[in-house]
């Protein structure tokens, strides 16, 4: 079998000696999950990043999707989360060998994703879409289980600090300031917490026959509020015609804070925060970095 170069490239960078040894073994894991599951193994998905993402036919005839990972901390609360949410706002989980990294899910069709309405025209309407698929999967997640918290992930802010000798290096000193007063504020006054997608923005959101369903839930803990901001920073200005991003946000958030019912100073607070982390989670790609910033930085400037 032959791999697009990126792919090996992101799993071998990603997953070091581990990603080169799952690698070498991917095409028997394909054949015998096949084998194994009664599947015909179609073409992958373009634009393969740290899975291996295939349509497939079962012996029925339907269409399905298997999805093949390095085992890591993420993929395996993707796969406990889709197992709670059992195709209420998400894709349906059909099979799963967790330990393994290996799943079966529906396919969606059309299976259009949301960029389609993410831009000046339609935006109001992706807006709307993108908080109905929210109320749909927030549910209370009951232990045991693996999920990590908002808290957990807002540790990794403390890094900075470290990795610059107490300063911020190319991050923006404010903004890194802001983020660093926010987290703890919002994280004490937090509602309770629910089981929460963690990356929900416009590529992780399809359509189906039955609606606009969600795909690739990170699976974390915290407040209904902290699921907004992933959607909020997702401005690929190389993938998306924006003229005036700033009053793009502004009208987001108050269009969120409405139909959610949720405080839009709130929102907004997370969005910052929640930013900077996203921004620096790209470290060391410095350009990525700064795009991130620039996006964090929008944010802050919303007065609400």
């Amino acid at each position: 079998m032959v791999f697009p170069e990126k792919f090996l490239t992101t799993i071998r960078n990603c997953f070091e000696e581990r990603g080169v040894e799952w690698l070498e073994r991917l095409p028997q894991i394909l054949e015998e999950t096949a084998d194994r599951w009664s599947l015909t193994v179609l073409p992958p998905f373009p634009n393969l990043s740290f899975s291996y993402v295939t349509p497939v036919m079962c012996t029925d005839g339907t269409d399905a999707v298997l999805k093949v990972s390095v085992v890591h901390p993420e993929i395996l609360t993707q796969i406990d989360a889709l197992r709670i949410y059992g195709g209420r706002g998400s894709v349906r989980l059909l099979q799963a060998e967790r330990e393994q990294g290996i799943f079966l899910l529906e396919r969606l069709s059309p299976g259009t994703t949301l960029t389609t309405y993410a831009n000046d025209q339609h935006d109001a309407k992706a807006t709307s879409i993108t908080a109905q698929v929210m109320r749909g999967l927030w549910c209370k997640a009951e232990p045991p289980h693996n999920f990590p918290t908002v808290d957990d992930w807002f540790k990794a802010i403390a890094e900075i600090r470290q990795t610059f000798d107490g300063g911020t290096g190319y991050l923006d000193t404010k903004l890194v300031e802001e983020a660093e007063a926010l987290a703890p504020e919002l994280l004490v006054s937090s509602a309770p917490y629910v089981l929460l997608h963690g990356d929900l923005h416009h590529d992780n959101i399809l359509e189906g026959k039955e609606g606009w369903l969600s795909i690739d839930p990170q699976g974390v803990l915290g407040e209904p509020c902290y699921e907004v901001g992933a959607m909020l920073r997702n401005l690929w200005q190389d993938r998306h015609t924006i003229s005036n991003p700033q009053e793009l946000l502004t009208r987001r958030v108050h269009q969120l804070a409405e139909e959610l019912e949720m405080d839009k100073v709130r929102i907004r607070n997370w969005a910052v925060a929640q930013a900077v982390l996203s921004a620096w989670w790209c470290h060391p790609e410095v350009n990525d970095v700064k795009e991130g910033m620039a996006t964090a930085q929008l944010l802050a400037n919303i007065r609400v």
